[in-house]
């Protein structure tokens, strides 16, 4: 999931901040640490600070400020020196000992500082959130259908970036989390929902702190607030005042790659396997598909890492009440359709591909493996795949 997590930061071009923790545990040396860093997640990282000792032997952390480098004696100590950074953070020449300019590219996405410390014993933690104030902007302008957004702009919007239910198991509520980004809020205003077209009133906007709830009458971009959710709202979803036809580019869903076909074991109990299916999925913790004209009693579901597949089963027990029934499917990949079938005609299809629908009824192929991802385009002229629903 850190993986996709990454992906979505450079489709965006989003800064990423990264903390090195539990320094005070043997582990990895250093220098390992960044290449792991650099050779999978693919973005170059540059260390603000360095471990002193690490496992029983941790010392702290080295700050480097201006014109301060540390020596090393390992032998490394070329390419360390050339990626440390000689600029407070908050200078505007916050530059390496080569002179590039680094500011620019953190807040491009294309490179990331680096932090090394222990949360346990309070190392390095003060100087990595002294530093993310220092570094990041204020609200900037958002991509829509209308062109960027200024966030300074008079029309109230935001966009629906996650969704939670039962956060109050005593009411069963369901919430949804909206960013602002233009204009100010206000409780009790009504705005266009544009995806559906309607009008509505946010009468009961809450902010979280921890686990305490705070019921707000102002928010300004870069606020996030929880609205209610009476069940009218998707991820990706845009909320705006005056324009009726904003839309914020959306949150794409990227392909599962476990599957598992589950069902409730108890038939008395459909209508709440439905519901807790329904709405996780509307969460996005799972994604949903269903064979082409088949019923909701038995659902195949889709999930980035297998520990998705342990929660499913303990929320459908915990929060609805429901025993479900779950079997591993030979699929471990998947290929949103974007063509129309009904006018692309019959697919030819490798025999270990499986075509179904995702909750919007999109055509989608599960595959065993690369091989047939590739056979299937290869079999179908014409034919286009995706890897993300967006």
């Amino acid at each position: 999931q850190t993986k996709k997590l990454f992906h979505v930061c450079k489709m965006r071009g989003i800064p990423i901040f990264t903390f090195i923790n539990k320094m005070d545990r043997q582990g990895k040396d250093p220098f390992e640490l960044l290449e792991d860093i650099e050779n999978v997640l693919g973005i170059r990282s540059c260390p603000v600070n360095w471990p002193i000792g690490s496992g029983k032997e941790f010392k702290g952390v080295f700050n480097r400020h201006k014109n301060q480098v540390e020596v090393f004696d390992d032998g490394n100590h070329g390419q360390a020196i050339a990626s440390c950074i000689t600029g407070d953070p908050s200078d505007e020449k916050f530059t390496d000992l080569l002179g590039h300019d680094l500011h620019e590219t953190i807040l491009k996405g294309e490179l990331t500082p680096v932090f090394f410390g222990s949360a346990l014993t309070n190392f390095g933690v003060e100087p990595f959130l002294e530093s993310f104030l220092d570094i990041t902007t204020p609200p900037t302008a958002r991509k829509s259908n209308l062109g960027e957004i200024d966030p300074t702009s008079d029309n109230f919007s935001g966009f629906i970036f996650k969704i939670q239910a039962n956060m109050d198991k005593n009411h069963r509520d369901r919430i949804a989390f909206l960013r602002i980004c233009s204009g100010e809020f206000e409780k009790g205003m009504t705005v266009n929902h544009v995806q559906r077209g309607k009008k509505i009133k946010l009468s009961q906007p809450q902010q979280f702190v921890a686990q305490d709830r705070v019921m707000i009458d102002k928010a300004y971009p870069g606020d996030i607030i929880g609205i209610h959710d009476p069940g009218i709202f998707n991820i990706g979803d845009t909320l705006s005042a005056k324009q009726s036809n904003l839309q914020y580019t959306g949150i794409p869903q990227f392909a599962p790659e476990h599957f598992m076909k589950v069902s409730t074991k108890n038939a008395l109990k459909r209508k709440q396997f439905v519901k807790g299916v329904t709405q996780l999925s509307e969460e996005g913790a799972i994604q949903v598909f269903k064979q082409p004209n088949g019923g909701m009693e038995e659902l195949i579901v889709g999930v980035v890492g297998v520990l998705q597949f342990e929660v499913l089963e303990y929320r459908l027990k915990q929060e609805y009440g429901v025993d479900v029934m779950m079997y591993p499917l030979p699929y471990a990949h998947l290929r949103w359709v974007e063509n129309d079938l009904s006018k692309f005609g019959k697919l030819s299809m490798p025999m270990d591909t499986l075509l179904v629908e995702d909750k919007n009824r999109n055509p989608v192929v599960l595959f065993a493996n690369e091989w047939s991802v590739r056979t299937l385009a290869e079999r179908n002229e014409g034919l286009v795949l995706r890897e993300t629903s967006l």
